[in-house]
């Protein structure tokens, strides 16, 4: 039975609720990962798991048990990698498929950016999560739950 994962610690709450709507939907077991206490709806399919605080703690534990077959919410590129190596899914909070074609391209772009940073150039970061961030995100969650259930 699939499990889907959300690294939650940096999931938008809009995001998060539409992942409530639809675990209770499709009756799939959801689990949000964060060291901080995350509140849930109550339900039967989404549930919370914290972890201590620390660098990577809660992308580790997901890494740890996440399965083949399972779907990772993230926006963590490095988390997506170690992910997409044990035959997950990856599908980020702006409805980006992640997989073996382009996750490496993505962590190069990412190290490049880490390393423009650290010489000092001020590269900015992503934008704020749009309307049709979250639109994307939800037509293709949905049409990926339902071709599985």
């Amino acid at each position: 039975m699939m499990t889907i994962w959300v690294d939650a610690d940096a999931c938008p709450v809009a995001i998060k609720e539409i992942l409530f709507r639809a675990a209770e939907r499709t009756r799939t077991d959801t689990i949000l990962v964060a060291n901080q206490p995350m509140r849930t709806p109550n339900g039967r399919y989404v549930r919370s798991l914290q972890v201590s605080s620390g660098f990577d703690v809660a992308d580790d534990e997901i890494v740890r048990r996440a399965e083949a077959g399972d779907l990772i919410i993230t926006s963590d590129i490095p988390l997506a990698a170690e992910v997409i190596e044990k035959d997950c899914l990856v599908l980020s909070p702006r409805g980006e498929w992640l997989d073996k074609s382009n996750v490496r391209q993505r962590l190069n772009i990412r190290d490049f950016m880490d390393t423009m940073r650290a010489s000092g150039a001020h590269t900015g970061g992503p934008p704020p999560l749009g309307q049709a961030d979250k639109q994307a995100f939800a037509n293709k969650l949905d049409t990926y739950l339902a071709r599985t259930k």
